[in-house]
């Protein structure tokens, strides 16, 4: 099994760390991972920005790369679901279609659901929020969606229990959106603040540490919302406390 780590723009540019993180635990769980340093964007913003033109040579180039890999994985749910749902549509199916969409896993879901992962080697005592972001909840499956009438599930959830000492708390409203939105927060920047300001005020009332989650995006958001409004609270990434002590 061959794996290409994909890391997305934010990621790189921001919080290095947490694509770190994930390139140290595939590592260390025996995976055959590459990380293809000529990487481009998702193209996911000029897509939700209305210039899906623009977002075309992006997941050409994208697909291209990653095509001989087996799974690509990246640390976002976000571009996961992305590149996932949107790639096969803008390539579209001519003499070159989409080869990496049905390859695409966020770290956690390739955790979860391919590795089937049973244990991990680190230690994280803490208290956390669990944030599901919106993406990570209703296009890959992540949790389940509150709205909808079947049995209550979190893979996420499931693969912090395996990290000795981590104590999992959930906010009221666990599946509401912190107001994020990629483009949404810089198009209607108060209703998203708002909306940020609730999401946070809900895990700040879980008394935890920190707030965690498999989209840096959300977390950003609500980090600056948090330094905005003097909450004591931390932000960290999943894969992050999963690769604790690596």
């Amino acid at each position: 099994m061959r794996v290409g780590l994909f890391i997305p723009c934010y990621i790189n540019a921001v919080y290095p760390e947490v694509g770190i993180a994930t390139y140290k635990l595939l590592q260390h769980l025996g995976v055959d991972v590459d990380c293809p340093l000529p990487q481009v964007c998702c193209g996911q913003p000029m897509a939700n920005a209305g210039f899906e033109a623009s977002a075309i040579p992006l997941a050409r180039r994208l697909d291209a790369l990653f095509a001989p890999y087996d799974h690509v994985v990246a640390p976002s749910a976000s571009c996961v679901a992305f590149a996932r749902e949107h790639h096969p549509r803008l390539l579209g199916t001519g003499d070159h279609p989409c080869r990496t969409s049905d390859k695409m896993r966020d770290a956690c879901e390739f955790l979860h659901d391919v590795l089937r992962v049973t244990s991990l080697p680190g230690k994280f005592p803490h208290r956390v929020s669990l944030h599901n972001s919106c993406h990570g909840v209703r296009e890959l499956r992540l949790s389940s969606a509150s709205e909808l009438n079947i049995p209550r599930y979190s893979k996420i959830k499931a693969l912090l229990s395996l990290v000795e000492g981590v104590r999992v708390l959930e906010p009221e409203r666990p599946d509401e959106c912190c107001g994020f939105g990629g483009m949404f927060s810089v198009e209607v920047p108060a209703v998203s603040a708002c909306m940020g300001r609730e999401k946070l005020r809900r895990h700040a009332a879980t008394g935890a540490e920190y707030v965690t989650g498999a989209d840096s995006s959300c977390l950003m958001h609500l980090q600056g919302v948090a330094r905005r409004e003097r909450v004591p609270v931390r932000f960290i990434h999943v894969v992050e406390i999963l690769a604790a002590g690596l």
